[in-house]
């Protein structure tokens, strides 16, 4: 018999109640009961960072997060950064300096550096390395997605 919890939980600036499983996992509340479904699970163990969220602000593995555990807390995913008609200056930058190829890995790394940039508006490369390195990205090299965080700092220090 499984136990239910109930969650209040704001999401995106929206807020929601739901009565979920106390199994349930953040990433899989998101996804399958949200319909939030730019929040990817790659490898499930915390590893790859595809499942990256903010939560009150801070970046952490949504696939290691049961839901109850948000219970009047303020997430954010990647839908909450902005719309294809007016993207987040890092969304920008991801697109102009070519820092995805098939995007599987890129909510996570743009979820995960938000508040790196707002922390550090002027990164050096070993910076970014170093903020990037709980992500993992099976097709670029890294070295676009460096190029789109230099990028994206020089476009939120112009707004």
């Amino acid at each position: 018999m499984s136990e239910f919890v109930s969650v209040n939980v704001t999401i995106n600036g929206k807020e929601y109640q739901a009565l979920v499983e106390a199994r349930t996992l953040l990433s899989d509340f998101l996804r399958h009961d949200l319909g939030l479904t730019g929040t990817h699970v790659g490898c499930e163990h915390g590893v790859c960072g595809a499942c990256t969220v903010l939560l009150d602000g801070e970046p952490v593995r949504s696939c290691l997060m049961f839901a109850a555990q948000v219970d009047g807390h303020e997430i954010t995913t990647v839908e909450g950064l902005g719309t294809p008609e007016k993207m987040h200056p890092l969304q920008e930058a991801f697109q102009e300096a070519h820092g995805l190829q098939c995007g599987f890995c890129t909510p996570g790394f743009l979820m995960s550096l938000v508040p790196f940039l707002e922390e550090n508006p002027n990164p050096t490369d070993e910076e970014i390395r170093e903020a990037i390195s709980g992500n993992l990205c099976r097709c670029t090299g890294y070295y676009h997605i460096i190029d789109a965080v230099k990028l994206a700092a020089k476009k939120m220090a112009a707004k």
